[in-house]
């Protein structure tokens, strides 16, 4: 169970690591074989044609298969795209994206998510409602419904109304339930006295209220006070939820307009 390595594929015309991997007996030297087109077979060839071989080197040995793994990933994100490797490997939903070092990354600079939320007024939704009773929702279909699993206690938000703008900044307390199962103060959640006559019809809710001292930070506006800016255009979407992350120039807008630090939000 622990005969796994990993293994690195060195140019000896300039010494530079081109490309790694993970196996156990023979699987190192399968590469010299390989007469494919990849970027790892060309560059092979290419050492070759010159008379000589690819040094071939075992960095780490002695391992189970989910440890080599792991091991070839860590050394495929430091490299990036200098090696000649076309798999990242398994685990890549534990690494930070290349290219991401100048900002800041939920899940990896902070714990909480920020999320752009399409408010989507209708006959189903109303800001006011949202507001007044503390919540927010979306439905009428599973991809709607879906985009609301995907929110977690401690995500912040940002709500947007469409042609109007930015309406709030809430931030999660609850997962997202049915509707027809959420219940306040031992009641119904639809005996409330809502503005929106058709969430009978809406699959999935959140609450974002809470009593804590933290809550009172929260910051929303009337819909006819909604924060927006013509030039440049601010981040928007159709999409129910949406990360913020990487919208440097929306999330600094929210922080002005709103009078918030995000970081502390979702710290």
């Amino acid at each position: 169970m622990d005969s796994y390595y990993v293994y690195v594929y060195i140019d000896p015309r300039n010494h530079e690591e081109f490309y790694y991997g993970k196996g156990c007996g023979s699987r190192k030297d399968a590469h010299l074989l390989d007469e494919t087109e990849s970027a790892k077979s060309k560059r092979i060839r290419e050492i070759k044609s010159e008379g000589l071989l690819p040094i071939i080197r075992v960095i780490a040995r002695g391992l189970t298969e989910t440890e080599a793994l792991l091991i070839e990933k860590t050394l495929l994100w430091k490299l990036g795209k200098l090696t000649t490797n076309v798999a990242t490997g398994h685990f890549s939903d534990k690494f930070r994206p290349h290219s991401t070092l100048h900002k800041e990354l939920s899940g990896f600079d902070f714990e909480n998510g920020f999320y752009y939320y399409n408010v989507g007024e209708g006959p189903h939704r109303n800001w006011k409602d949202y507001v007044n009773f503390g919540f927010i929702s979306a439905g009428q279909g599973r991809r709607w419904r879906d985009a609301m699993l995907g929110f977690n206690p401690g995500d912040a938000f940002a709500a947007y109304l469409k042609k109007r703008g930015f309406v709030g900044i809430g931030r999660i307390k609850t997962r997202a339930a049915m509707v027809r199962d959420v219940r306040v103060n031992g009641k119904p959640f639809l005996s409330l006295a809502l503005s929106s006559k058709g969430m009978a019809e809406t699959a999935m809710i959140l609450s974002f209220r809470s009593t804590s001292v933290w809550w009172s930070g929260l910051k929303t506006v009337p819909s006819n006070e909604a924060k927006r800016r013509a030039s440049p255009k601010l981040y928007t979407t159709t999409h129910v939820r949406a990360s913020l992350d990487g919208q440097l120039a929306t999330v600094r807008f929210l922080e002005q307009a709103f009078g918030v630090s995000i970081r502390e939000i979702v710290a």
